[in-house]
């Protein structure tokens, strides 16, 4: 839990200042920030707001930033732009993943092969740190953990180059080391002493890698593999030390699952029924969507479900419960705030043009929609 100290509205609101200064740039599309109220009908006290990073289509340099700020009820689209008036192309391509760590926020930004650090109360960039196809970032201790695909984007079944994790320092970020794992690394998590890297092999269709490395922090080495299935992407731990692993399936004979490993063991536990294209994991309840797409009959099943991580059971294949979700064409990211429980789910729709954001009580009923950049992705919460 990171906490920061400063009320957000003196760090976001004023970013509105340098609107003139962005104006006068040339050669360069830009996006000008927004501010919209939302009546959102909750608050948050221990919670200031949530950054949404919109990937933008890939090739596209539209990657952006919104804010959500709980005490005003403002939602502000495109914060970057006008908080970093002077950084050519703004964010670059493809927003791939956001945390917050400590007064820090990390932005990884797949294509363009650099993590943009940012002040997290201003989202003023700070700093870069260049790794080739990056995907995913964790942190422990004094140190920063990303992974890479290493090589170009390239479909090619015989594809080569093996990815890898990267490590950095928090202080100066500089990489201090790196590990090799599988190909085309996705999601990571840390239990322990340990790392989880979630191999893909999603470059090399259809050739997918179905194992997940274990690494060992002290010495940054691979200690192991544990197969789980085919084409994996995401990686959460909950507090029952289980890890829970999603695989994309292959898209026509091998359906999208869920997947148990025991932390203690390293052992594949279990394996759940549901296909998830994304998680987000509160408390015992672990809320899913999936779009799973098959090439055989060529369309896609929509689930939006939760699983209870200590019994194991699917507690519901649609946690929307008013009928709103027959408005949502492609859902994409998605967060559960922790005190008040609302569950947010974001919509890409056709992927080129400017995504939706909901926001669903815990009775499953919207409370509130806002429009976002393009391909709305992933969150960080910002606490006070």
């Amino acid at each position: 839990m990171n906490r920061l100290h400063r009320p957000i509205t003196q760090g976001i609101l004023c970013i509105m200042t340098a609107l003139a200064v962005i104006a006068c740039r040339d050669d360069v599309e830009v996006i000008h920030p927004e501010v919209i109220q939302v009546d959102t009908g909750s608050t948050a006290s221990v919670i200031a707001g949530f950054y949404l990073l919109n990937e933008g289509n890939m090739g596209s340099n539209k990657a952006t930033l919104d804010f959500f700020d709980y005490q005003t009820g403002t939602y502000t689209r495109n914060i970057f732009a006008a908080a970093n008036p002077n950084v050519v192309k703004e964010m670059g391509d493809v927003g791939n993943d956001l945390r917050i760590y400590g007064a820090r926020m990390y932005a990884v930004v797949n294509c363009s092969n650099k993590i943009d650090v940012m002040d997290a109360l201003t989202a003023r960039k700070i700093g870069q740190i260049d790794i080739p196809n990056c995907r995913y970032v964790r942190f422990e201790g004094q140190y920063g953990y990303v992974t890479s695909y290493a090589g170009p984007v390239q479909i090619d079944p015989d594809y080569k180059q093996i990815g890898y994790v990267a490590k950095f320092d928090t202080a100066t970020l500089q990489i201090i080391d790196t590990c090799y794992v599988g190909y085309q690394p996705d999601e990571l998590e840390i239990v322990g002493r340990r790392m989880y890297v979630a191999n893909s092999g999603g470059y090399m269709v259809p050739n997918y890698e179905s194992t997940v490395s274990v690494i060992d922090l002290d010495s940054f080495s691979e200690i192991g593999r544990i197969s789980v299935a085919i084409n994996l992407h995401h990686l959460r731990a909950d507090r029952h030390q289980q890890l829970w692993v999603s695989s994309r399936g292959d898209y026509y004979d091998i359906s999208s699952k869920l997947y148990c490993i025991d932390t203690q063991t390293n052992q594949l536990t279990d394996s759940l029924p549901i296909a998830v294209s994304n998680f987000w994991l509160d408390g015992d309840s672990l809320y899913l969507h999936s779009t799973e797409w098959s090439y055989l009959t060529m369309n896609s099943t929509t689930t939006y479900g939760i699983v209870d991580v200590k019994s194991h059971e699917i507690v519901t294949h649609n946690f929307i419960t008013d009928g709103t979700e027959a408005e949502i064409k492609v859902p994409y990211g998605i967060m559960v705030n922790p005190q008040t429980k609302e569950i947010y789910v974001t919509d890409a729709k056709n992927y080129v043009s400017p995504g939706m954001i909901h926001c669903y009580g815990p009775d499953g009923k919207r409370r509130w929609s806002e429009r976002t950049g393009d391909i709305p992705a992933h969150f960080a919460l910002l606490w006070k």
